[in-house]
């Protein structure tokens, strides 16, 4: 923890001992009407001051709209994950720095002080404090109407709740009986749990401080049935839907209702500074457009982004570097992927078919499976070679890598992976040579997908003729990707093909929650994760011996702070998934295109994409990019 405040320290300077404040072009003419505060009185009184010249980075002006696409109206939430301002953040080395917070202090491992900027505001200028922080743990968390499950998971630390305290109102203090490691962690995540909410805001429509009759009156407008349920419409953080929330992220929403065209304008009150005195963002404007996904990389061919990845796969590298050739005002950089697997199929072993489930329980069907991929023919068809072949594995990044978990169970052997089906019994056949199950019927496997990419349904054909040599009919599913999740969450899914894990990358200190089943949303066990989310009251107890020394070695690894320890801890856990194959991992490292106009500046060429750690653009801060001939506008 020296180490973590001694790096902020270098960072953040008082203003009185920084540099000149620079106001801002767009709202210039806010600040001459006397409607805002000048630059001076927007920022806190002590600021993250932004070193670019030490980062390897150029100054950049302020001005410019920001182009970019999704495919869904729901994923302007993608704004948030880009924009990433949390309390505290990982830097590009992965290390954990302060951001929101001026600093944090931890003692014994337990007891996490977090301390505000002073005078730091809300976009909308009202002073962010500790009291935003007790409205979300007194009166959103421990209000029964509000949050009816109680507390969430993270704060219990060994069956125990922590406790919240707010000495005044720039510190807030977290306190738990033992040590809790996954807190500040917990805090940089892409989507991470807000610990605090715009009092301000929300206490109008909270019955505890509202007026009753506008309240009932809101209620009524908002065609909901209480006043929680409009509280909890109202309040979306995450989803950064609400251009009446005040937020602290670099943009804000000034879009209103559904459209197909969001604007976000940048944060008058944002807490980040360059060391000339440059407000950042440095970019005015982000432009994100709905558009179907089949024509993102033709758009983005177009010239009709300024930055753009998602939506993009490898397949659309050559057209997009065809056009960049041909005089395209953009460029094609080509960076890592930090998912533990591009492609990966889950078997769900809380299947409601007991038939079924019994099989898939068995770790050689599993195993089976896995080797029956030709993962090199896939590799050459998707990524022309340049993915790595492989299980669901640390990648070679990670200090946690290990070529036998790679390797496990993952070469092409046809022999093996049908001796293994034998081995089980599954030895009775159809006239057409498929295995019988043991109650008859011909052993068709349903891999259900989200319908969104084409890569995952181009790998799941090849796959379907090397299982044919197994004895198995691969029947691949499409669906849409809120009914494919409710499906597996629900146990009515056989199976699904997503990405492995999103942190590919892990080290001693990552939390290794992830591979334990704690998490409903790893498709192979979401029955097990549901019982851990909800302590007992949903899901099914882990009955696998496997999946049970998960769970022990998790919660060895939270009551440790040795590094060696960790490091052991986690590699049995990474040895267990690659023996029992929980998840069939089929390729990683697939190179990810990322679209960058010609103007724009602070772009890394070369860069990790990746969702969690990282936040995809927002561990490479997005603010800090720039137009190199940007266009100075102001609001209106």
């Amino acid at each position: 923890m020296f180490r973590f405040l001694l790096l902020f320290a270098v960072l953040a300077l008082p203003v009185s001992a920084g540099p000149d404040l620079q106001e801002s072009t767009f709202w210039s003419m806010e600040v001459e009407r006397g409607d805002m505060p000048p630059v001076t009185e927007r920022i806190p009184e002590e600021p993250l001051i932004v070193d670019l010249e030490s980062k390897g980075r150029s100054f950049g002006a302020q001005g410019g709209t920001l182009r970019t696409l999704v495919s869904r109206s729901k994923d302007i939430r993608q704004m948030s994950v880009y924009g990433y301002a949390r309390l505290v953040g990982y830097a590009p080395d992965y290390t954990l720095q302060p951001d929101i917070l001026r600093d944090v202090t931890v003692a014994e491992g337990r007891i996490f002080t977090l301390h505000l900027r002073k005078g730091h505001r809300w976009s909308d200028g009202t002073p962010f404090t500790s009291d935003d922080f007790r409205y979300w743990w007194e009166s959103i968390v421990l209000n029964e109407e509000i949050t009816p499950t109680g507390p969430p998971d993270f704060m219990y630390v060994g069956g125990k709740r922590g406790r919240v305290r707010f000495p005044d109102a720039a510190t807030v203090v977290f306190e738990w009986d033992d040590p809790n490691p996954n807190f500040l962690a917990l805090l940089a995540q892409a989507t991470p749990p807000f610990i605090y909410r715009p009092a301000h805001y929300l206490k109008q429509f909270h019955a505890a401080f509202a007026d009753p009759e506008p309240l009932a009156e809101a209620v009524s407008e908002a065609r909901v049935n209480s006043w929680a349920a409009l509280h909890n419409k109202l309040d979306n953080m995450s989803k950064f839907d609400n251009p009446d929330q005040p937020t602290l992220q670099p943009w804000l929403n000034a879009t209103g209702g559904e459209t197909s065209r969001s604007v976000f304008v940048r944060n008058p009150y944002y807490h980040r500074i360059d060391t000339r005195g440059v407000q950042l963002p440095y970019i005015d404007v982000v432009e994100m457009t709905v558009v179907s996904g089949g024509l993102i990389a033709a758009k983005a061919n177009a010239g009709e982004v300024d930055l753009q990845a998602r939506g993009l796969e490898f397949r659309d590298v050559s057209v997009l570097k065809k056009g960049e050739a041909d005089g395209g005002d953009y460029r094609t950089f080509l960076w890592s992927n930090g998912v533990a697997s591009q492609i990966a199929i889950y078997p769900n072993l809380n299947f409601a078919d007991p038939v079924w489930r019994e099989v898939m329980r068995d770790v050689r069907f599993r195993r089976a499976l896995s080797l029956g991929i030709d993962r090199h023919m896939i590799n050459r068809a998707l990524y022309f070679g340049l993915a790595q072949e492989g299980g669901m594995a640390a990648l070679d990044i990670s200090p946690l890598h290990r070529e036998d978990d790679l390797y496990a169970w993952s070469q092409l052997d046809i022999a093996q992976g049908n001796a293994l089906l034998d081995e089980m019994g599954l030895t009775d056949r159809t006239a057409s040579g498929l295995r019988k199950l043991p109650d008859g019927r011909p052993m068709e496997f349903v891999v259900e997908t989200a319908g969104e990419r084409q890569e995952e349904e181009n790998a799941l054909a090849i796959i379907a003729d090397t299982w044919r040599e197994l004895g198995i009919r691969l029947v691949m599913r499409p669906l849409d990707r809120d009914i494919l999740r409710n499906r597996i969450y629900a146990g009515t899914s056989m199976a699904a093909v997503w990405y492995g894990w999103d942190n590919g990358i892990p080290g001693p200190d990552t939390s290794p929650a992830y591979v334990a089943p704690t998490q409903q949303e790893f498709f192979a066990w979401p029955k097990w994760g549901q019982y851990y989310q909800t302590k007992g009251q949903a899901g099914e107890v882990p009955d696998l011996p496997a999946a049970r020394r998960l769970m022990t070695l998790y919660r060895e690894w939270m009551q440790t702070q040795d590094n060696t320890e960790r490091t052991a801890l986690w590699r049995e856990m990474l040895q267990i998934h690659a023996d029992q194959q929980f998840a069939v991992g089929i390729l990683s490292s697939a190179p990810q295109p990322v679209v960058v106009s010609k103007r724009l500046r602070n772009v890394p060429e070369n860069g990790i994409w990746t969702f969690d750690p990282g936040a995809h653009f927002g561990i490479h801060r997005i603010d800090e990019f720039y137009f190199e001939d940007a266009f100075q506008q102001v609001t209106q």
